[in-house]
């Protein structure tokens, strides 16, 4: 149903998959110019132009998946999204200025230098040229149905690697699919990014906690086929979800045998699990120290509290 186009992204995580079925596309990429060329000829190679693309659909609200949206909703199409990814791509400068605000105070708080912690919030600028800001002209929810090339396809929520995921599943020559953005990936593991609060002074989300629940949970809808965010399709859902599932849980080990060893630092598990790090690579290192704190946390493993001012955890 679904023709699958590499698109090129800056990013380090290489190019990203886009979707193309009928007059939908599924997660049109960051937006280039270079981006955009591979883009048109694809949709020339179907005797497309852009202003025959009636829908464009995104997963979450990264910009390597919908930062070319705009340029389709210019030309006549419609961009549907959940509410919370709407809410970020209508100004994406806004919603990171908000995540630099509260991140440059939570690293602090993790152990890590107000200086160092400035630097990496700062880094994230570098995205906003290849995430323009663009309009949801409908929000979709979990149960929700979209109509794709004349065939149903049905909306889930999910939770761990993005504020707002989406997956669209539907039946295909006999075969249950879905796109899932980068809920589940062939050869990596989706980087469970940690997430400020919905509103400022909430929660902060837990998201690793929430990512091992979406995947327990996606691991029994019984798909036979995975279209993801970036690679090559899964063609063994469960097996994979599984294979991810056991990583996590050699992780969170991993870290428990850290912080049984003293009174431990969300930087000091960073450290410990990937040695001296860039400052570029420093965001996602902390995403998975914190996060596999936070599933120990969650277990009643370790036990937080603050200490001059610094998250400190040790086993209960």
């Amino acid at each position: 149903m679904f023709t699958r186009v590499s698109i090129p992204t800056p990013f380090q995580v290489g190019a990203v998959n886009a979707y193309v079925a009928g007059r939908t596309i599924v997660d049109p990429g960051p937006d280039s110019e270079e981006a955009w060329s591979r883009l048109l000829e694809a949709l020339e190679a179907r005797e497309l132009a852009p202003s025959d693309i009636s829908q464009v659909l995104v997963t979450h609200p990264h910009p390597d998946h919908f930062g070319l949206a705009h340029r389709f909703r210019d030309a006549g199409a419609r961009v549907l999204a959940s509410s919370e990814g709407a809410d970020i791509m209508r100004d994406f400068g806004a919603r990171l200025r908000y995540e630099q605000s509260y991140f440059t105070d939570f690293f602090e708080r993790c152990g890590i230098s107000r200086e160092t912690a400035k630097a990496v919030t700062q880094l994230p600028e570098a995205f906003l040229p290849y995430a323009q800001s663009v309009e949801t002209d409908r929000t979709v929810d979990a149960g929700d149905t979209l109509t794709v090339d004349d065939e149903p396809l049905t909306v889930d929520s999910v939770a761990g690697h993005a504020v707002g995921e989406r997956i669209f599943s539907y039946d295909h020559e006999g075969r249950r699919e879905a796109l899932v953005g980068d809920t589940v990936l062939g050869d990596i593991t989706p980087n469970p990014f940690l997430q400020p609060p919905q509103t400022a002074g909430g929660a902060r989300p837990r998201v690793l906690p929430a990512f091992n629940e979406s995947l327990r949970w996606l691991r029994e809808q019984s798909h036979d086929r995975f279209l993801t965010g970036h690679r090559e399709p899964v063609e063994s859902p469960q097996e994979r979800i599984d294979a991810v599932l056991e990583e996590h849980d050699q992780r969170s080990r991993e870290v428990a045998d850290i912080v049984g060893e003293g009174a431990t630092t969300p930087v000091d598990v960073m450290t410990a699990l990937f040695g001296d790090l860039p400052a570029t690579e420093y965001f996602a290192g902390m995403s998975e120290a914190v996060g596999h704190l936070d599933v120990l946390e969650e277990r009643g493993r370790v036990e937080k509290r603050s200490s001059g001012g610094v998250f400190v955890y040790e086993l209960q």
